[in-house]
């Protein structure tokens, strides 16, 4: 069952490539069974990213964007009669408490299949868009890597305690632009304990981890999240998924083998993933409920062969 729950496209995403279409049309080649349509949401106007500002300059612009990402993503999903089963869903940007608001309008307004809980800024500066606005928030937070990563995790229970994702992006996206990529993160007390404390409040309401092959793509030595990471949250039964945040066509399914032995050589046992049914499983997505497949079997599936 391949799949991947997390996925943009230049059609709705300025730092993205290739349209809605052409990226399910790349999936299905891929042999994807299971491919998730998960547009950023729309933000503050203060939080525009400089290209947004250029083509989408207002705040109202950019949620008319959406609304268009919205409109094709279900046509795309209500055409499709390949053997691949499209999700509809939204990556959140928790900045701020008042996302909350931004994030429960969207929800009532569009009917998902899912949503993704990431955290992309802190102390509302980007941490994972360029060098210069990481070291940025690192001189808000105190100068260090050590107290970015804390706030960076304090403001994460604040979106899971907000929102309960069903899934939680790039739990560690902290990592990328810091001078401490591949650092065991239990070197630092305090970061450490946050972790903990946020991968056990998501185990407590059932919350699933993706295994992001992003942190691959972009040069780290590990997915998103670390190993020490996720063998916390397989003590804790937690779930995994798979995802590849895809950004055009030729990142679709990258760095999956790799993904996949990272899996294997921790022990996790089977994979979670989404799929629309008759079963609920969270009553704010009516008809999607989560199976899992063993690592085996996943293994053995065509898109691996």
């Amino acid at each position: 069952m391949p799949m991947s729950h997390h996925s943009h496209s230049g059609e709705f995403c300025n730092h993205g490539e290739n349209t809605l279409h052409e990226m399910v049309q790349a999936a299905f080649a891929c042999k994807m069974e299971v491919f998730a349509l998960t547009e950023h949401m729309p933000r503050e106007q203060q939080d525009l990213y400089p290209e947004e500002v250029a083509s989408v300059p207002t705040s109202e612009k950019l949620s008319e964007v959406f609304h268009g990402f919205f409109r094709e993503a279900t046509r795309l999903q209500s055409a499709h009669n390949m053997s691949m089963a499209i999700l509809v869903g939204v990556e959140i940007d928790w900045i701020r408490p008042s996302s909350k608001d931004w994030v429960n309008s969207l929800l009532s307004k569009y009917q998902f299949d899912l949503f993704i809980g990431s955290v992309h800024h802190v102390h509302t500066v980007p941490i994972d868009y360029d060098t210069v606005n990481y070291i940025k928030a690192r001189d808000i937070a105190g100068g260090t890597d050590e107290r970015l990563f804390e706030d960076y995790f304090d403001l994460q229970l604040e979106m899971l305690q907000a929102l309960e994702p069903p899934i939680v992006g790039h739990f560690d996206v902290i990592r990328l632009q810091s001078n401490s990529q591949n650092q065991d993160l239990r070197h630092w007390r305090g970061v450490w304990q946050r972790i903990l404390r946020n991968l056990e409040f998501i185990a407590g309401y059932g919350g699933i981890l993706e295994l992001n092959s992003a942190a691959l793509r972009k040069g780290l030595k590990e997915p998103y999240p670390k190993s020490e990471i996720c063998k916390e949250f397989m003590k804790m039964n937690g779930g995994f998924t798979l995802s590849d945040d895809s950004h055009s066509i030729n990142q679709i399914g990258t760095n999956y083998g790799g993904l996949l032995a990272f899996a294997k050589e921790l022990g996790i046992p089977a994979i979670t993933y989404f799929d629309k049914g008759s079963q609920t499983l969270d009553r704010r997505f009516p008809g999607v409920s989560t199976k899992t497949v063993s690592l085996t079997e996943l293994q053995a599936r065509a898109f691996f062969g």
